[in-house]
């Protein structure tokens, strides 16, 4: 088959389309030929040499795909319920960026509702992302403030729409009005320019502060997300784009009752994965189906063609996704 490989860490131009060995499926492990996969964050960092896969991943780029079981590895078959020709989309530690994947089938989800094949690619990550740390950790709920850092992105935009469909007030910052204004399309009932306006000082009066936060930026926001939460608020990170070290007012978490909580998805053990793909199976993939949350494509690039996708997303001008199709 043929993937992405990385000749050495670096820009975008060390990607490179080339044949390698094909991946075969273990127990408990299906095959897929891909349809798609996507551009994540965690990618550009891996490309660079900063974000290595869990042991025993595939060295290949890609956290998420879509497309079609091509073999059932021993017991699946006996306990998942999957066979030969499903089309799915899946979470995975690494391996996105190939022709074909393996990937546990406890992290294989259906296609939902209208979602074609290569768009539900845009679907994994982001989803099992903000539901694991949104719904399920900091327990979202209806009348509830949520502010999203990083609104225009791929998290960003799922997480507006998973915060509406639940009955929240959704607040997010961009660094631009399109982008805003897209955001606003989407659901968002505050926006926030962050070049230009303070998000602790607009959410004190616009709603008294958020209940939850999901937080992509880590250390340089760490304390303005304290101060602009409510009593027994809580903070999730899942990203560093600012920084890995901050200083932390215990005394304000205190007063608050608040609690910060830091995670990311793809180191979890592989029963954690399970548990959290179950739970966007049974509760989130109906909001999907019934289009109260849809995939948001930004762009689709030619797998071959990984490295233009990397500085579409570096440059931070797409809105959603950037997905990779595997075959034209």
């Amino acid at each position: 088959m043929y993937a992405i490989t990385i000749r050495e860490p670096g820009d975008p131009d060390v990607l490179e389309w080339a044949e390698v060995a094909d991946p075969r499926p273990g127990p408990g492990e299906v095959l897929l030929d891909v349809a798609a996969s996507a551009v994540n964050r965690a990618d550009l960092l891996q490309r660079q040499g900063h974000y290595p896969p869990p042991p025993g991943a595939s060295e290949t780029l890609g956290l998420e795909c879509s497309g079609t079981i091509a073999e059932l590895g021993e017991g699946v078959e006996d306990t998942a319920g999957w066979k030969v020709g499903d089309e799915v989309c899946a979470l995975l530690s690494g391996g996105g960026y190939a022709e074909k994947a393996v990937v546990p089938a406890g992290q294989l989800l259906p296609v939902p509702g209208e979602i074609d094949l290569l768009t539900a690619a845009a679907l994994p990550e982001v989803a099992c992302t903000v539901w694991a740390n949104v719904v399920m950790h900091a327990n979202l709920t209806e009348g509830e403030v949520l502010l999203v850092h990083g609104g225009a992105g791929g998290i960003g935009t799922h997480a507006i729409q998973v915060g509406k469909a639940l009955g929240a007030t959704v607040a997010v910052t961009a660094g631009s009005p399109d982008r805003l204004e897209s955001c606003r399309q989407l659901g968002a009932d505050i926006t926030i320019n962050y070049k230009e306006q303070d998000f602790v000082e607009v959410l004190r009066e616009e709603t008294g502060g958020a209940d939850v936060i999901l937080d992509n930026m880590g250390a340089s926001y760490l304390g303005r997300n304290v101060d602009a939460l409510k009593q027994d608020g809580r903070l999730v990170i899942i990203g560093m784009q600012g920084g890995v070290k901050g200083e932390l007012n215990v005394g304000a978490l205190l007063g608050k009752r608040a609690s910060v909580f830091a995670a990311g998805l793809r180191f979890r053990p592989l029963d954690q994965k399970a548990a959290i793909v179950a739970d966007v199976r049974e509760r989130l993939w109906p909001l999907v189906s019934d289009g109260l949350v849809k995939p948001i494509v930004g762009q689709v690039v030619p797998m071959a063609e990984a490295a233009s996708a990397h500085r579409v997303l570096e440059e931070g001008s797409v809105f959603g996704k950037v997905l990779l199709a595997a075959k034209s």
